[in-house]
């Protein structure tokens, strides 16, 4: 049965390499025959502050959040699988994406219930990580990215079947001019590669 995707991808730029990885993921899903839900938080104009309508109320998990939230509430949970694309800044999540966690991530949503609304889906978090592989994993970068997403949010909210998936060495600056269309070919592969890896057809 063809699966229903929710794709959110996080990186101002309409041209950037985020965005082409987003691309390139939104195709190959498509090309297997399910359904994309596209959420690109900066173009949707996603406000990633927390205030008082969707701060968590420990005393009542049957909280109404606000409209903004409840929309975005639907979309994850209409989705079988779960696709986040996004940069790594100072060995984190753009504020964005943190902010469409922290508000939309919600206690008696996807958190706080004896039976999780959330279990059964697939999640995938594909980060792009400037540096080279070496280099991350001996500062135990890659492991910290995985402690945070895959354990803190995904199977805290009951996703089982989730995992974080780095493309290594994706700052560009450091390449040739003329050698860069071939090594962004590269990193999509590399991209290609993680998501197989992740969610197989």
């Amino acid at each position: 049965m063809p699966r229903h995707t929710l794709l959110v991808h996080a990186h101002p730029r309409t041209d950037s390499l985020t965005a082409q990885v987003a691309g390139l993921v939104h195709a190959r899903l498509k090309e297997g025959g399910g359904t994309v839900d596209v959420l690109d938080l900066y173009a949707e104009g996603f406000d990633p502050v927390l205030r008082p309508a969707d701060e968590p109320d420990w005393e009542n998990r049957e909280k109404v959040y606000s409209p903004v939230v409840r929309a975005h509430m639907d979309r994850i949970t209409a989705a079988d699988d779960i696709v986040v694309v996004f940069p790594v800044w100072w060995m984190a999540p753009p504020a964005v994406l943190k902010g469409w966690i922290d508000r939309v991530w919600n206690y008696g949503f996807a958190y706080g219930r004896s039976k999780p609304r959330l279990a059964g889906k697939r999640m995938l978090w594909l980060a792009l990580m400037g540096g080279p592989e070496a280099e991350i994993e001996r500062l135990g970068l890659s492991t910290a990215l995985d402690v945070q997403l895959r354990l803190a949010v995904s199977r805290y909210c009951g996703i089982e079947n989730a995992s974080v998936e780095i493309v290594y060495g994706t700052e560009l600056s450091g390449v040739p001019r003329a050698r860069r269309p071939e090594r962004v070919r590269e990193l999509l592969e590399s991209a290609e590669e993680s998501l197989n890896g992740a969610l197989p057809r």
